[in-house]
């Protein structure tokens, strides 16, 4: 894939300074982490090698990625991995999509304390989910599936929602039946949206009376108790948004439809249209006036603002499985829902090479020349990384991109 012509990177390296300068205060380790990873990914601080061809002599010289889960150069690897890894965990039946929102005013609560209120979020839904399928007037079923955090919008605004994709049925309670959900229909979003709403409040409320809550600035009011009841009472008169998409029938597409979603970051690359003047211009898409592709114009340090508060804290998961597809249970339950869904269980690919595997890149060794496209590109030279480009308290090296 050809490099873009302008780079997340390329606005970090600009204009990370005077970011710092202004919020460098209030960032957490995570986040100064993934600001350092996304400048230094595939330049010289990371080390790399150089490759030269057998048959022309022709040499590359390639830089080491930074791996992290926030750059936008690198989920695209971590996204086809996991692909391949689920390849043999996809039923042969409809797969639906369900997006549970969180309101509006709980962005700065959340903000705060995302480690607490984004895993209370994985909690409820989970548990919203399995109740209403299990319930005989709904499904009656034991369903299981994954659930992905995301906590943007379009725009980079802060909009912490939960993507969760799963087969349309599930396991009858004795086990011995596959029960489809009916044609077009999942189950019903209002149940979803009321019962969400019930068991999230129900677990905020707890973690405030056990003192789990951080609340400082816009939220320091709510640590009185008339001001924290009256904040409650707000979140219980909301609708909290729940939507179900129509099941996807064809399981052929359910894999490109699952990468959409997996490893995706705040923002890509391709989305990047200019870097002048110390603003920055991208693209989006306006979902309130059909999903047109519309521009966006920010000051460099407002953008890298947003972009930072998208940065997970560090060791959280913003993907989990749950129900029969949770990791202790996963193989051991897929086997029984292919034998009752008639299905044969997955052949798994023989360790022989594949003849119709991809050749490597021309950069790394073994590949194909990309001038001559007859010799084969030999390691020459190892580079070595930076002694302190993970350290922090080192400012960030100069950089060779070239």
């Amino acid at each position: 894939m050809n490099r873009p012509p302008l780079e997340v990177a390329d606005v970090v390296r600009e204009h990370g300074a005077a970011f710092l300068a202004r919020y460098g205060s209030t960032l957490s380790g995570a986040q100064h982490r993934a600001l350092r990873a996304i400048a230094v990914c595939r330049t010289a601080a990371l080390g790399g090698h150089i490759t030269q061809c057998d048959h022309c002599g022709h040499e590359v010289q390639a830089y080491n990625s930074c791996r992290h889960r926030s750059c936008p150069k690198c989920h695209g690897a971590a996204q086809a991995a996991w692909l391949a890894a689920r390849e043999s965990e996809v039923l042969d039946t409809p797969y639906v999509h369900v997006i549970f929102t969180l309101p509006h005013d709980l962005g700065p609560l959340a903000l705060q304390n995302p480690r607490r209120l984004y895993g209370l979020l994985f909690r409820t839904v989970v548990q919203t989910l399995q109740d209403i399928a299990q319930d005989p007037k709904h499904l009656g079923a034991e369903i299981g599936g994954f659930a992905v955090l995301h906590t943007w919008g379009q725009q980079l605004h802060h909009h912490p929602h939960l993507h969760c994709v799963l087969p349309a049925g599930g396991l009858a309670p004795d086990g011995l039946q596959w029960l489809p959900c009916r044609p077009h229909f999942f189950l019903p979003v209002r149940v979803l949206s009321r019962r969400f709403r019930r068991l999230y409040l129900a677990g905020l409320e707890q973690l405030y009376a056990q003192g789990q809550l951080t609340l400082a600035g816009r939220c320091r009011a709510l640590a009185e108790a008339q001001p924290w009841q009256q904040y409650l009472a707000t979140l219980r008169d909301k609708e909290w948004v729940v939507y179900a998409k129509e099941p996807l029938q064809d399981p052929q597409y359910v894999l490109q439809y699952l990468a959409r979603y997996t490893h995706r970051v705040a923002l890509s690359n391709h989305r990047l249209v200019t870097l002048e003047n110390g603003q920055v211009t991208f693209r989006y898409k306006d979902y309130q006036r059909g999903r047109r592709l519309r521009t966006l114009t920010l000051e460099a340090v407002e953008f890298l603002r947003r972009l930072l508060r998208h940065v997970p804290p560090h060791g959280f998961h913003r993907m989990r499985h749950f129900g029969f597809l949770a990791n202790r249970v996963r193989q051991e339950k897929l086997a029984q829902c292919r034998t009752l869904l008639g299905h044969a269980p997955p052949l798994r690919p023989p360790a022989a090479v594949d003849p119709k595997a991809p050749e490597l890149p021309g950069a790394e060794p073994g590949g194909v020349c990309p001038v001559c496209q007859h010799g084969r590109m030999q390691l020459v030279q190892t580079l070595y990384r930076q002694p302190a480009v993970w350290d922090l308290a080192v400012p960030m090296p100069r950089l060779d991109t070239s």
